[in-house]
């Protein structure tokens, strides 16, 4: 089948590699020429990893293009994905649709012959109700259906999620477009990958309500952290005895600094005031949103606690600034209220992470970026890790304690285990263990 994809961002461009590794012949689009000219060079605007080879195995075989000019790729295609950006909206969270509604007039002006017109971005309850508006508005005679299409996408690991879903989620009560879709995710019937047909409002608000639960599981467990902490209990095996409940389930359970990212922070802002405008408040979402921002600015309490409360003239090594591993991703990420924190309190902040200090740049003020995990701590009163890279789980702590001025280690990813770090003559502090 013939594919536009409007919009080169994340979700964008990785459904748009995977489609044409499925085969299928994908155009995508976007009004930036700059970061056009660099995906037709193999240049990536974001760091995942994969993509850059899916990107360029897809180019060679000429399954896979990149433009500025939506004319053909939109005329030609049998399906139209939007896929472009909906930040929350300054001074009320809601989501920011100007694009989607942008996208959606473009298509209705190119589209040619029945076009199933699909959003991907995540977008609140209605919105393809307003897309359809708009595109009938503009072209009364058109043949075309809307389609909800949610993405389920962890970044890090988003070809694998592409290719091996835990399900697919489709809203539309057109049969046509029931057919087009059905193709296009055609491959994954081979493996068995549940498909799920809903109505549009339905899958719309499937993908806001996995990314709250998925919230939820991340700050009750930082919850538990805090109180293993006081009674002496380790959230490790805390969450190990929870999760093997089938009930329950052990992914997301891992205690740390707080969730950030490109999805959490503004999806459950999103449907919070989604919730309220249709008079039925989720107030168990407002509490999470609530206490994960107050957890992300308690860390640097934490920091100054281990260094005896005053941190005055020491110089801090942090490991790790991007929200999450395998990604470059700053959007939310705990480091923006840690690391300015620490700074505010006297410190000096030397950082390091392998893929997200470029963004940390734009980002951070007065930060100095270090070229290793060893040089970030070099000198250092303190090392602090924020982001659980690998590269940082099997660290020689002989040439970190040599390295280090101090020896205290801050651990917000529980990598180490406490008992070791204590016999190398480390004052450690982590999540939720005594």
């Amino acid at each position: 089948m013939r594919v536009a994809i409007i919009g080169t961002g994340y979700v964008g461009l990785v459904s748009g590699a995977c489609f044409a590794d499925f085969g299928h012949t994908v155009t995508c689009v976007d009004k930036d020429a700059g970061k056009i000219e660099k995906l037709k060079d193999g240049v990536m605007p974001i760091y995942e990893p994969g993509l850059d080879a899916l990107v360029a195995s897809n180019v060679k075989e000429e399954r896979l293009f990149f433009t500025t000019d939506a004319r053909e790729a939109i005329k030609d295609a049998d399906a139209v994905f939007i896929a472009v950006g909906t930040p929350s909206r300054r001074g009320d969270g809601h989501a920011d649709l100007s694009y989607v509604y942008g996208a959606a007039e473009e298509i209705a002006g190119l589209m040619d012959g029945f076009t199933v017109v699909v959003t991907k971005s995540t977008v609140p309850v209605g919105t393809g109700d307003e897309v359809e508006e708009i595109i009938r508005k503009a072209r009364p005679e058109a043949e075309f259906a809307v389609v909800s299409n949610p993405e389920f996408l962890r970044e890090g690991a988003a070809i694998k999620d592409f290719k091996i879903p835990d399900r697919v989620v489709v809203g539309t009560e057109d049969a046509r477009a029931r057919e087009v879709m059905k193709e296009l995710y055609r491959p994954l019937f081979l493996n068995e990958t549940p498909i799920l047909f809903t109505s549009r409002r339905t899958s719309e608000l499937i993908k806001y309500a996995a990314n709250a639960f998925l919230a939820v599981k991340i700050t009750f467990i930082n919850e538990m952290a805090d109180l293993c902490e006081k009674v002496g209990a380790n959230v490790q095996e805390v969450s190990r005895g929870i999760g093997l409940d089938g009930r329950i389930g052990a992914k997301f359970l891992n205690a740390g600094p707080g969730y950030g990212g490109s999805c959490f922070p503004k999806d459950t802002l999103a449907l919070t005031k989604t919730a309220n405008d249709y008079g039925s408040p989720v107030r168990i979402v407002d509490t999470v949103i609530d206490v994960n921002a107050a957890r992300k600015k308690a860390m640097a309490d934490k920091v100054i606690a281990a260094m005896g409360g005053d941190v005055t003239g020491k110089t801090i090594g942090v490991l790790g600034l991007a929200f999450k591993q395998n990604t470059d991703d700053m959007r939310d990420a705990p480091s923006l209220d840690i690391l300015p924190a620490l700074q505010a309190a006297g410190a000096r902040v030397v950082a390091y992470d392998p893929e997200a200090m470029k963004e940390a740049a734009h980002l951070l003020k007065n930060i100095e970026f270090a070229g290793s995990a060893y040089a970030a701590v070099d000198g250092a009163d303190a090392m602090v890790i924020i982001t659980e890279w690998d590269q940082f789980r099997a660290l020689d702590m002989g040439r970190i304690k040599t390295a280090m001025k101090g020896n205290v280690v801050v651990d917000l990813r529980n990598i180490y285990s406490p008992e070791d770090m204590a016999k190398r003559g480390f004052a450690y502090t982590s999540i939720g263990r005594p």
